[in-house]
């Protein structure tokens, strides 16, 4: 049950964009297109798993035990840089579409504070591996709900009838806070 309350609160209470404000770049960057928001919400909810369960055996089985806890910023960037860089050559090898709708934001999850975020958030927690892979995934997947949200909501507004002030980035920080003030509805509902 505690699993299950860990992946509501990252996903939907605590969601690192609209409760956290972690990961604003690429929130508002890729959410014009729906098709580029699943894209990047998988990458990002893959590289939050494998972060967490790289940086967790780091930081447990390493940085620890041999009293270099003090090291965990550098090792936690550096374990995400690289897992970055695997993931973007994957998309550009399996779906090179995919790899030019993300453009310049898919490089840019290496320094998407949401990523280190889970990481320093997994350790102030002190979950164990599991809760930290459950964590990772509610997250990552709370992630893609928010920017699946957005660019269903941005998709609609391209057909809408609206001010010129307020096309473009205008209206994007307002739907933007708008979802940010509704998510916060369920603040207080979980506290793990």
């Amino acid at each position: 049950m505690k699993l299950l309350f860990i992946f509501i609160s990252a996903a939907v209470v605590n969601n690192f964009v609209l409760s956290y404000f972690l990961g604003i770049c690429p929130f508002l960057g890729v959410s014009r297109k729906l098709s580029s928001a699943i894209g990047m919400g998988c990458a990002v909810t893959f590289v939050m798993v494998l972060t967490s369960v790289t940086t967790w055996l780091l930081y447990h089985k390493l940085l620890l035990p041999f009293e270099m806890a003090y090291l965990q910023y550098v090792i936690f960037i550096l374990v995400i840089a690289s897992l970055v860089q695997m993931v973007e050559m994957f998309v550009k090898k399996t779906s090179p579409a995919l790899y030019q709708a993300l453009g310049i934001y898919l490089p840019l999850i290496t320094t998407n504070c949401a990523i280190l975020g889970l990481a320093l958030f997994m350790v102030l927690k002190n979950y164990n591996f599991i809760q930290s892979i459950i964590f990772a995934l509610g997250a990552g997947l709370g992630f893609t709900m928010a920017l699946l949200i957005m660019a269903g909501i941005r998709e609609d507004l391209d057909i809408a009838d609206l001010p010129e002030a307020l096309k473009g980035a205008g209206i994007a920080l307002i739907i933007a806070g708008l979802l940010a003030l509704s998510f916060m509805g369920f603040s207080g509902l979980l506290s793990i």
